[in-house]
């Protein structure tokens, strides 16, 4: 199997995709778990099918080559994660009123547009369901851009966020700019979703987002070493999916989500004897 990543480019290049998207997938979803908006990925990863609908259909519509739908999906995603920070900020909804809303909302543009595309929108069926196979060496270097760029920002501001993250309040109190940082956390948020839309598609990026966060939580209560667990579990459930697919001739986005799945119910029985 090494031979096999090591000569099949497909293999070796999904491979340093799926690293690449951990990364920013460990960190961001280690903050998610924490302030327990986990359903915001679900929301943000169906309403830029949206975003991705709307630029696939004006590419092809007025044939601009250079238009793309990871392009709509990456606009979609951070307008859907202002809209959500901006009613919960501004008229005190609950997230998840707002997350169901931004939901069926994006899939239904998204449904639309599809409708309206000429041709086989063929491309779109590797954004839902994974395209981690087909990923290039741009599509690897925007990763690791993102990658850095995340992480610079949380370096720079970590205790802002942690303050939002445990208590809103008290963060006002510490003259936190609480809507400043809870807006640019959801933008971050959002672009780690187009990360991971990548490597296991849309439909399953709640699965990948979350998952290795909380099986990390179970194991450690410093934030830190959550996050850097959190990382390598996803690096993990990245080369266990794309191994058993390769071997079982399985489609490799959803072979990590299940394993990412599988993992987390044997986390439980695992903590247990732990605790």
């Amino acid at each position: 199997m090494i031979e096999a990543f090591l000569t099949n480019p497909f293999l070796y290049m999904a491979l340093l995709a799926g690293f690449a998207a951990s990364i920013t997938s460990g960190i961001m979803g280690s903050f998610v778990v924490i302030k327990r908006i986990v359903f915001i990925s679900g929301s943000i990863a169906h309403s830029v099918l949206g975003g991705m609908g709307f630029f696939l259909w004006l590419g092809r519509t007025y044939n601009i080559p250079w238009i793309t739908p990871m392009q709509g999906a990456i606009v979609a995603a951070l307008i859907s994660a202002l809209l959500i920070g901006w009613i919960h900020l501004e008229y005190r909804e609950r997230e998840d009123t707002v997350i169901a809303a931004l939901w069926s909302t994006g899939m239904s543009i998204g449904v639309i547009f599809i409708a309206l595309t000429p041709g086989y929108s063929v491309e779109l069926m590797h954004y839902l369901f994974g395209n981690i196979l087909w990923v290039t060496r741009a599509d690897i270097l925007i990763l690791l851009t993102l990658d850095v760029i995340v992480i610079a920002i949380i370096a720079l501001f970590r205790h802002q966020f942690l303050a939002i993250c445990f208590d809103e309040q008290q963060a006002k109190l510490q003259k936190v700019r609480v809507k400043c940082f809870y807006l640019l956390l959801l933008c971050l948020i959002a672009l780690s979703v187009v990360l991971l839309i990548q490597v296991v598609g849309a439909v399953l990026v709640i699965a990948m987002l979350a998952i290795p966060a909380a099986i990390a939580s179970g194991f450690t209560h410093r934030f830190t070493k959550m996050m850097i667990f959190a990382v390598l579990i996803g690096c993990f459930f990245t080369l266990l999916g794309t191994t058993t697919s390769y071997q079982l001739n399985w489609p490799p986005g959803a072979t990590i989500a299940l394993v990412a799945a599988v993992f987390y119910l044997l986390s439980f029985s695992v903590k247990r004897r732990l605790h």
